[in-house]
């Protein structure tokens, strides 16, 4: 076909004397191995599947596109779509040279703008490219880890107050404005089954329904790209924030580190969209566990003094001192005991307000219980042991809070893989106290756990635990059946999700 306007694909956009070849465009489609031929064929094939069968795109009409035209939507989102899939990597829109008149970051970083619309928009490109990827077995191979002041400086603009006229700060719906589509029955059930995901991410881990919570928070974006009443948009953005750190947290949970920080990020962006700090916080939390998890205290110490900052006059006893416990994580990777103590002291402080807090606290807090809090403590402890050379004091501080959060969480059955994690950090108490025997039989009750919890990270804990139990025991006779079962019930293999 000759593509005369009626493809859709450039109307509009007229030929430009100043109009440039479409550098990035070009390498892309050289590096594919596709003639022109053939990527028109697949653009209109790709069209065809998403109902624009008025789209007929041939070998002219791309040899335009590579000499600088600006297709119209979809082209640009089908070309994102294929040369994705083709590479294997997240290719957006914006890395392919198109939409120039309107430029936006691209998706791969975290330094993005704190605005409503991008944030929509960078929110439904990135979860978009995530079920894509996932269902091919690809895992965002073209993000990077952010840390360091690379990372801490975009989040502190988290405090900056939104502009006047934002979304999170409008006032009432004008009249004349024409009403969204959902009610309120609906918005309720979009957040009963983000609670469901939740439930199920702490039965279960990561990796049974990330990909699930994924679409989810794809199909939210797209309620957010149509007009709805201030207050209704506000709580679209607040349930997804809610789902993106919860796709956030699961990627940690299975391995995906850059994949879960962009979602942390994504989800910081959107709970301020929603005007909800307390929310904020909880999500800078999680990305402070994600940096200790990685070797970065100081990044996590950074994070969660941000989030402590910034909910100071808002968030719950219970939300306050979660932060508080990570606090101490954080002060106790980086060897200072001093601001350790003190910060579980209060972490066990202000949770002993929460039971007179008189407002109900949100769902995302209320995996932080009591068992959770002695869990935190006890691994900070645990953690100070290790950067104290093993320091026998500061095993004995973590040994009676970490059994008295493993009786806790064995007496639930909502948290399973916190209950497996505990075993593991009771197991190394054990290792520091120089007692193989009973760390052999928690590390063998973790494994048993764990086959019933898609968690890569539970996995690596019990690995990374044996191996220093084979180090410094491995010619006892528990250690030596405990590697052999390990080899058989927790083998390395890498999985997508």
């Amino acid at each position: 076909m000759s593509g005369n306007g009626g493809s859709g694909t450039s109307a509009g956009n007229p030929a430009h004397p100043d109009k440039r070849p479409n550098e990035l465009l070009t390498s892309w489609f050289a590096r594919s191995g596709w003639s022109k031929g053939e990527l028109a064929r697949q653009v209109n094939r790709r069209a065809r599947q998403l109902g624009a069968g008025h789209i007929s795109t041939d070998t002219s009409r791309v040899r335009r596109w590579l000499d600088g035209e600006n297709p119209r939507e979809p082209i640009p989102r089908i070309l994102s779509e294929l040369f994705t899939e083709r590479f294997g990597a997240v290719v957006p829109v914006e890395d392919l040279g198109l939409r120039t008149s309107r430029p936006a970051p691209s998706a791969t970083g975290v330094d993005l703008p704190w605005t409503d619309p991008q944030t929509v928009a960078l929110l439904s490109e990135f979860s978009r490219s995530d079920l894509m990827l996932a269902r091919r077995g690809f895992l965002g191979t073209s993000l990077a880890l952010s840390a360091g002041p690379s990372l801490i400086e975009p989040m502190q603009r988290w405090l900056v107050p939104a502009p006047a006229g934002s979304s999170a700060a409008a006032g009432p719906v004008p009249a004349t404005r024409a009403r969204g589509r959902l009610s309120r029955a609906e918005l309720d059930l979009l957040a009963t089954t983000t609670v469901m995901f939740r439930r199920w991410d702490a039965q279960c881990g990561g990796g049974l329904r990330r990909k699930a919570v994924v679409g989810q928070l794809h199909e939210v974006t797209d309620l957010l790209q149509e007009p709805q009443p201030d207050a209704t948009r506000s709580r679209l953005f607040g349930v997804a924030a809610e789902l993106a750190e919860l796709a956030g947290w699961m990627s940690y949970d299975v391995g995906l580190q850059p994949t879960a920080q962009k979602y942390f990020v994504l989800a910081l962006h959107a709970a301020k969209e929603a005007g909800d700090r307390p929310l904020g916080s909880y999500i800078l939390s999680s990305m402070s566990r994600q940096m200790i998890h990685l070797g970065r205290p100081d990044d996590a110490l950074e994070l969660v003094h941000l989030a402590q900052y910034g909910s100071r006059d808002c968030a719950s006893p219970r939300t306050q001192a979660m932060l508080y416990a990570m606090e101490a994580r954080a002060y106790a990777n980086m060897g200072r005991p001093g601001r350790t103590k003190r910060a579980v002291r209060m972490a066990e402080d202000t949770f002993a307000e929460a039971a007179d807090w008189d407002e109900p606290d949100p769902d995302w807090i209320r995996f932080f219980s009591e068992a959770e809090l002695y869990g935190e403590n006890s691994h900070s402890f645990r953690d100070l042991a290790y950067m104290a050379g093993r320091s026998p004091a500061y095993a004995s501080l973590a040994e009676p809070l970490m059994r008295r959060a493993v009786e806790l969480f064995a007496a639930e059955d909502d948290y399973q893989r916190s209950y497996a994690l505990n075993l593991v950090g009771m197991a190394t108490v054990h290792l520091l106290r120089r007692e193989p025997e009973q760390s052999a039989a928690l590390l063998t009750e973790a494994m048993a756990k764990a086959k019933k919890v898609r968690s890569e990270r539970v996995n690596t804990r019990i690995r990374k635990t044996v191996d220093t139990a084979v180090r410094d025991f491995g010619d006892q006779t528990e250690i030596v059946d405990l590697t052999a079962r390990l080899a058989i019930e927790l083998p390395e293999t890498a999985e997508a999700v």
